[in-house]
Formats: C-alpha cells, sequence, structure tokens
C-alpha cells in the first residue's frame, strides 16, 4: 500500500501554493475568565508604548494616566462598514448607536430617511427573506463578466480602454481558481486522512490534549532519531513524522477537529461555486437598486448571533471590540453590513458611507479592501460627499504583502485614471505593526506604499472581542484601522471644533518615529528605511495625538 509519507508530500504541495492566504472563517483563540473592565488593558501590549521588553504600542496608557478634562462633544458616531456584527457582546452592546427617531420593529420609516426600522444601522446585503448574504463573487469575477466573459474567457466588450483592466483580472481569476482548486483538494484529502493521524497520535497523547509546541518538539525529535519514531503495521505503512506535520498544519489553520476540517471544505466549496463562479448571481436574493442611489434596498438585521448561536464570520465585533476599548463613553458605533465571503460591491460601500453621513457619523471605519473595483466612480463620488460634510474615513491597507503604489487596493483617495491625483483630503489609509521594535515592525502581511499609505498602526495579535460574547487574537491592517478612529474619536470628544482635514494631519504628525530599517513585506529578505513604507513614517501614538489636537484646538480659539 502507498505510504501516507508520500500522500503527505502530495498535501504539503497541494497547499504550498497559498500558503500565505487565510480562511476568512478565522478561529480565535479564547481567553477564559476575562474580565472585559479589568483586564484587556493588561491583555493588549498595543496599549502601551515602548517598555522594557522593546514593545511599540500607542501609549493609550500613558494618556490615560494623565488628568483628563470633562467631554466636550455630546456623542461621537463612529460607523462601522463591515460585516454582520453581534450586538448582543458585552463590550460591544452598549456602544451601539440608537437611531431614537426610528420606532423599533413597526414596519414604518419614522424618520423619513428612507430606511425602515434602522435602529442601529443598515445591512446593505440583507436579503428578501430577512437574512443576510452569505457569499459573494470576487470583483474580479464581476469585472470578466461585465465586460463580456463567457466560458471561453473571450473578451467581448467593445470599448477596448477596459482591455488593460480585463487583462489583469483573468489572469488573478486563473491563478485563484487554480489556488481554491488545490485546496479543496488538499481539504478533501485532510477530512480522508484526520482519522488516522488522530489515532497515530494517540499513543504518545491518550487524552488528545496537544498543542502545537508539542507537536513541533516531537517533530524535531523525530527527524533527528528517525528509526525510534517510525512504526509498522501490517496493513498500513506510514510515518509518524507525517502525522505529526500533518496536525500542526491543521491547528496552524485552526482547524482542532475533523468538523472544522469538513467546515473548511464546505466554504472552499462554496468559494469555488459561488464566490468564483460567473453565474452566480450574488444579488438575486437582495432587493437591491441596480447600481442607482436609491435608498432601502436590504434589511436591518445587523447580528450574528441568534438564541446564543453565532455565525463564525464576525468580523465587525473585532473591529468595534477595539474601538470600544479606547473611547469614552459618548462614543457610538453604526455598524453598516455590507461584506459577505468575497468582495464588496462598490455600490454598497457608496451607500453605506452616504448612510452614515446622513445618520450623524463622524467618523467611517472601513475594515476592508480589494484589489479590483469595477464601479469606483460610485465610491468616489461618496467619499467626496463625506468630504463635504466634514467625515473622516479611515482604510486598511490590506494584507497582500504588496506596494499599494504600484498596485491598487480599493476603496482608494487616489484616481488611478486621473493621473492618480488625490480625490479627497479627508482619507487615511493604515498599514499594520507589530509589538516588536526591531526589523519586524511592519507585519509581514501587511502593505505599504510611501505615497499611499499613511500611517502604520498595531495590527498583530490583537486581543479582542469576537462573536459569541467571547474574545480572542486577531491580526491584519483590518484591527489596526480601528485604532486610528477610535483615536480620532478621542480628539473629537474633547476638541470638536477641529476639522477632518485638521484631525487627520495631527494624526500623521503625532506618530511615534523609529529610525530603523524594517523587513520590506513580501520583500524575501529585502530592507528599507521604516519612514519609507508610508507617507507619516511613523505609528499611531494617541499620546502625542491629544497633545498636538490640544495645541492646535488652542490656535483656532485665538
Amino acid at each position: 500500500m502507498k505510504s501516507l509519507f508520500l500522500s503527505f508530500l502530495l498535501f504539503a504541495i497541494l497547499i504550498g501554493c497559498g500558503s500565505s492566504k487565510t480562511s476568512t472563517n478565522l478561529k480565535l483563540s479564547a481567553h477564559s475568565g476575562v474580565s472585559i473592565f479589568t483586564n484587556l488593558d493588561s491583555l493588549n501590549w498595543f496599549h502601551r508604548g515602548i517598555d522594557e521588553n522593546g514593545h511599540t504600542g500607542i501609549f493609550l496608557s500613558k494618556w490615560k494616566m494623565q488628568k483628563i478634562q470633562k467631554l466636550r462633544s455630546k456623542e461621537i458616531i463612529v460607523a462601522i462598514i463591515d460585516s454582520p456584527i453581534d450586538i448582543n457582546h458585552d463590550l460591544v452592546k452598549n456602544k451601539l448607536w440608537i437611531n431614537r427617531a426610528e420606532i423599533p420593529n413597526n414596519g414604518v420609516d419614522d424618520d423619513g430617511n428612507g430606511y425602515v426600522d434602522d435602529v442601529n444601522g443598515w445591512n446593505f446585503i440583507g436579503t428578501r427573506d430577512n437574512g443576510y448574504l452569505v457569499y459573494s463573487n470576487f470583483e474580479y469575477v464581476r469585472i470578466l463578466r461585465e465586460f463580456g466573459a463567457l466560458e471561453d474567457q473571450r473578451f467581448m466588450n467593445q470599448d477596448l480602454s477596459n482591455q488593460k483592466e480585463y487583462n489583469r483580472a483573468l489572469k488573478k481569476y486563473r491563478e485563484e481558481l487554480v489556488y481554491y482548486k488545490n485546496w479543496l483538494k488538499s481539504l478533501k484529502y485532510s477530512v480522508k486522512t484526520y482519522p488516522t493521524a488522530k489515532d497515530s497520535l494517540k499513543h504518545y497523547f491518550p487524552r488528545e490534549d496537544y498543542t502545537y509546541q508539542q507537536l513541533d518538539s516531537m517533530y524535531k525529535i523525530h527527524k533527528i532519531n528517525d528509526k525510534n519514531f517510525r512504526q509498522r503495521r501490517e496493513d498500513l505503512d506510514f510515518d509518524l513524522g507525517a502525522m505529526i506535520a500533518f496536525m500542526k498544519a491543521r491547528l496552524d489553520f485552526g482547524e482542532k477537529s475533523l468538523e472544522d476540517v469538513v467546515a473548511s471544505e464546505k466554504e472552499v466549496d462554496s468559494i469555488l461555486n459561488r464566490s468564483l463562479n460567473f453565474k452566480f448571481d450574488d444579488r438575486i436574493l437582495i432587493k437591491d437598486s441596480s447600481g442607482k442611489f436609491e435608498k432601502g434596498y436590504g434589511n436591518n438585521r445587523l447580528s450574528t448571533n441568534t438564541e446564543g448561536k453565532t455565525t463564525t464570520y464576525n468580523h465587525s465585533t473585532k473591529v468595534s471590540g477595539i474601538i470600544a476599548m479606547i473611547v469614552p463613553s459618548n462614543v457610538k458605533i453604526m455598524p453598516l453590513v455590507v461584506a459577505a465571503n468575497g468582495d464588496e460591491h462598490d455600490q454598497d460601500i457608496a451607500m453605506a458611507i452616504r448612510y452614515a453621513v446622513d445618520n450623524g457619523a463622524k467618523i467611517i471605519n472601513m475594515s476592508f479592501s480589494k484589489e479590483f473595483s469595477l464601479n469606483n466612480d460610485m465610491v468616489y463620488s461618496a467619499m467626496k460627499y463625506a468630504a463635504n460634510h466634514d467625515i473622516l474615513l479611515v482604510h486598511g491597507a490590506g494584507n497582500d504583502s504588496f506596494n499599494v503604489d504600484e498596485i491598487p487596493n480599493f476603496p482608494t483617495d487616489i484616481d488611478l485614471q486621473d493621473g492618480a491625483k488625490e480625490v479627497v483630503g479627508n482619507f487615511i489609509n493604515v498599514g499594520a505593526s507589530t509589538a516588536i521594535n526591531d526589523s519586524t515592525l511592519v507585519a509581514s502581511f501587511s502593505n505599504y506604499g510611501k505615497k499611499n499609505v499613511d500611517l502604520f498602526a498595531p495590527g498583530d495579535q490583537i486581543y479582542t472581542s469576537t462573536g459569541g460574547n467571547s474574545y480572542g487574537y486577531d491580526s491584519g491592517t483590518s484591527v489596526a484601522v480601528p485604532m486610528v478612529s477610535g483615536t480620532a474619536a478621542l480628539i473629537w470628544s474633547y476638541y470638536p471644533k477641529l476639522s477632518a482635514k485638521e484631525v487627520k494631519q495631527i494624526l500623521l504628525e503625532s506618530g511615534t518615529t523609529y529610525d530603523i530599517d524594517v523587513l520590506v513585506p513580501g520583500g524575501e529578505g529585502k530592507k528599507a528605511k521604516f519612514s519609507e513604507l508610508s507617507q507619516s513614517g511613523k505609528v499611531l501614538n494617541v499620546y502625542n495625538a491629544m497633545e498636538l489636537a490640544e495645541k492646535t484646538s488652542k490656535k483656532k480659539r485665538y
């Protein structure tokens, strides 16, 4: 019978082409017995400044220790354009924005804003049966379909100005199709192999309570003394080292049981049959406005939480929790849902921005990004609308380890069709930094760019709220963005007369400077000055920002 070691090599080859990818269902490590009122600050390195261990936080704790004057703003609203949210989470529920002009669940648009029963926000991917869209197309699939892509993948659109973008989308589509097909193949293999691997390790861990670190140590010993760790059976020739490596890979992907592996298999299968499928219409269940700025499509269902159970897609809960940990009591969170498993629609992004502006938001947090944009003019128009109302837009630079000065990342405040001119001056693009003041200061996954990334903020191993009223760690520019949004809310809470452009300037100028060489994400060991990877060359600093805000505010009074 064929050796399982050779089978594992096949598995490694299949999964290796996309090892930097992460499932959209993040499995976070839980922390039992945490008190959100006393322990979150100590659990989060980002609250501190540069400590004796070289940690590089945002100096939030230092600012909290100072004598703070009374709040000058009655309410600051931060709109979170994101996924569904756990509105019952202890850390989030008391921070939710309430539309007091709307009577809950009476089926009437009481305030006349175009949305029925929008008590806490709105779901722009809400379905007609009061659910919400789980899977959507990737944007490059929409582009291929829009430009005339058929099954033979030929460019049918007569407007040749679209040819370059079509070719870029087609290249991406082909790469991702191969990647997900290989991933699904490897997961199918994993489902079959998991019981054998688990059984082979049971001899060493009868309670099946091994950790990744224990498996790693065991694997290293096995590599040194292979003969002592190899076992033989009459009906099965297998290599224990392969099984250890297999289970390490499963833990690395957050798959702690066969059920987790099966769930991953179903998810990847859905991505292939929905997100990557030209024939899948991701709007058929939504009563949308067919590309027009017409209010009211979607529904008011914001939460993933139903009768104590939660879906795993709770990105917005993590983002909202970080803001809740930073801001004072007057700051409220307005959830606006646009994100499913796939890419966000430009129409939904634009409508969510307009909703936020029309309903009193001061800051709009956008912890999402995509490499393509079919209707970016819609988003540009909405961004200008926000700028005209003095609203700050804060966006994640993305987690692709590339230079966004060279490869576009949407939404962006740069008009690529008009000589890369800046569209608005109220937009901050945020990269992710780590806890360590050395060459690894920039997170390896973070996008960067001297022109188009404005600032870095902590985005690596951040402890925050997650669905089902629980807590865990997460990484990404997604969790760096709310650091900046929360700080902007702090500034406006005490200095409400500052403009959005002034707050942006304060955030960029007041950051911590690190005069060091850092590893360039995706650069295969290449280094550059940290100051060359963003416009400000700095990491967010709450203490400095509040000090500069006070000085700027005083200048405006005289």
